[in-house]
């Protein structure tokens, strides 16, 4: 009896005396550099991904220590920190013992629109020729597939890259920038309509209205529903009926911007961002109005650099000079993740976590960000809140052609004169867009076939350049507008090849927490780079993958392959 009770009393003293978490115990340097980064900032769980990019920016990598000091800092679990850590492109984690990266990393891209304008060989060439001092990845869709093949020295991208071009930029930049605590480069920003001039020209008037009771919530709504605007980010969600849904949710209620387009082909947000970027943002404040929302979160890609610094410089200059009552704006940095596009992944990265989606219902204007109910909205979606209720519905209505409703941006590229974020009536057919915006196919070039939705969207040739391009046209032959980025291909193009290319972007981006997209999409790749396609086995794997994946990563990212396979069967025979 008494040496069970002695024991006991032993194992009880033991567990109050311990203080301080199991495991490794942090570095007392590293610890003080950690503090001096976070300063003053609170400790909370959802600041985890900002608190890992400020270590990131300092030092250039996330060092064992660091993430093991950070922890023990917010009082979170080594594995938590480690997990989030390496979930992300752009976190570079160095175990013990191993060494930190360059101070430069050269990044090109490497998908459909680079690689059809010979990113491919860049990254062939550029090893050799920058050296050892530099490191050079392949990369992701980086959003400047109007300007391909693009790369991205440090944070400053480059258009147009050439091996002379990237090389150059090296040279001139890594003396004054590569020192340590410098690891990026500084960014350039293209003029913009700053918060001066956006007011300048009766800029957040509409939501000083709001605000201020001029205007009735029932009737913004029933414009916006009226209008036929539709969720732009690529699942097509009306506006309005989003708007109403949401409300009806118990508050309090949150925003949520998506302005995480990683989706290859895609580059109109940025776009918008870089040259009207209060347009949005009054649209949101409208929108917090309509629906009852009490703060706002902004989700912007890692890669949008420059976009960031723009949006931090106007936020705070709206908050500094407010036209009404504003809720508390945040501005969240993802870090290199497609998967964050698709939304509850994105409310996940939001909070702090992987961005790994979650299992639906319940749906997030439900239960979404922080467990309340969530408006979520596409950047673009927002920016045409204003411009709608100023016109009216009706004039965002009669603007499609072929039967179809209002306007869409399309963000064009591939083998045409003038590729760009292209403004035209929704229903435009891909011929028509080329003509009459793109100034016609490349010389020497003969269209051959298209992307009507990205990466996702399906490919179909250039025979079937006659239907129009809108939501619901193209579901009927496998394929979707989404986000409405066109990738034009012509007769020195293969679809077999850009099929090849997509799945494997699908398969390095795909976040592996289910097995048909995790395995499916490397299985598909293997599949399809044999000269000649195992077709019913790949249909059988396709319709797995569709039946059984949790987002539409998953579910969509057969339908490249699918396409090939119905539309083009010479490639694959």
């Amino acid at each position: 009896m008494n040496d069970r009770g002695s024991s006991a009393s032993s194992t009880a003293k033991r567990a109050r005396v311990r203080g301080t978490p199991k495991g490794r115990r942090a570095d007392p340097k590293a610890r003080e550099e950690v503090r001096a980064l976070l300063k003053d900032a609170p400790l909370r769980r959802d600041l985890l991904i900002e608190y890992l990019h400020r270590i990131q920016d300092r030092y250039g990598h996330l060092s064992a220590a660091h993430l093991v000091a950070l922890a023990e800092e917010m009082k979170l679990a080594m594995t938590e920190v480690y997990e989030v850590a390496t979930f992300y492109h752009h976190f570079d984690v160095i175990k013990d013992g191993e060494a930190p990266p360059p101070a430069i990393t050269v990044r090109v891209c490497d998908s459909i629109a680079c690689d059809i304008a010979g990113s491919h060989e860049l990254l062939a060439k550029l090893p050799g020729i920058l050296g050892k001092d530099v490191r050079v990845l392949h990369a992701p869709c980086i959003g400047r597939c109007e300007s391909a093949p693009a790369a991205v020295v440090g944070q400053n991208p480059l258009p147009h890259a050439t091996v002379e071009k990237i090389a150059g930029l090296v040279k001139a930049k890594a003396v004054k920038h590569a020192a340590p605590g410098h690891p990026h480069m500084e960014i350039v920003n293209p003029a913009y309509v700053d918060y001066a001039a956006y007011r300048a020209k009766g800029g957040y008037e509409l939501a000083k209205a709001c605000v201020d009771g001029a205007k009735k919530r029932e009737e913004v709504i029933a414009v916006m529903e009226n209008s036929g605007l539709r969720g732009l980010g690529g699942a097509g969600f009306p506006a309005g009926r989003k708007w109403k849904s949401v409300a009806a949710e118990p508050a309090p209620r949150l925003l949520a911007i998506n302005i995480d387009e990683g989706e290859p082909g895609t580059f109109k947000d940025r776009w918008y961002l870089e040259r009207d970027p209060h347009r949005f943002i009054e649209g949101a404040l409208v929108a917090a109005w309509a629906v009852g929302i009490e703060e706002i979160y902004v989700y912007l890609r890692d890669e949008y650099h420059g976009c960031r610094a723009i949006l931090e410089k106007e936020i705070a200059a709206l908050q500094a000079d407010p036209p009404c009552r504003l809720p508390p704006i945040y501005l969240r940095r993802g870090a290199g993740a497609y998967i964050c596009g698709e939304e509850s992944a994105m409310i996940e990265s939001i909070e702090g976590k992987r961005g790994m989606p979650r299992l639906r219902p319940p749906y997030v204007a439900q239960v979404g960000l922080f467990n309340r109910p969530t408006l979520e909205h596409n950047m673009e979606t927002l920016h045409w809140v204003r411009e709608i209720l100023e016109k009216g519905a009706d004039w965002f209505a009669s603007q499609g052609r072929n039967g179809r409703k209002g306007l869409r941006s399309f963000s064009v590229s591939g083998r045409v004169k003038k590729p760009g974020v292209h403004l035209a009536p929704a229903g435009i057919t891909v011929k028509e867009l080329i003509a009459e915006y793109c100034g016609g196919m490349l010389e020497g070039h003969q269209f051959y076939g298209y992307l009507p939705g990205g990466a996702s969207g399906g490919i179909l040739p250039a025979a079937m350049g006659d239907i129009p391009l809108d939501f619901d046209t193209l579901n009927q032959y496998g394929c979707f507008i989404g986000s409405a980025a066109v990738v034009i291909l012509s007769d020195k193009d293969r679809a077999s090849a850009a099929a090849r290319n997509l799945t494997k972007f699908f398969s390095e981006e795909s976040c592996g927490q289910c097995t048909p997209c995790r395995v499916g999409t490397a299985k598909t790749l293997k599949l399809i780079e044999r000269s000649q396609w195992d077709q019913p086995l790949l249909r059988e794997l396709s319709q797995a993958m569709m039946d059984a994946s949790i987002c539409g990563l998953g579910q969509a990212a057969p339908n490249p392959v699918l396409s090939v396979m119905k539309y083009f069967p010479n490639e694959v025979a």
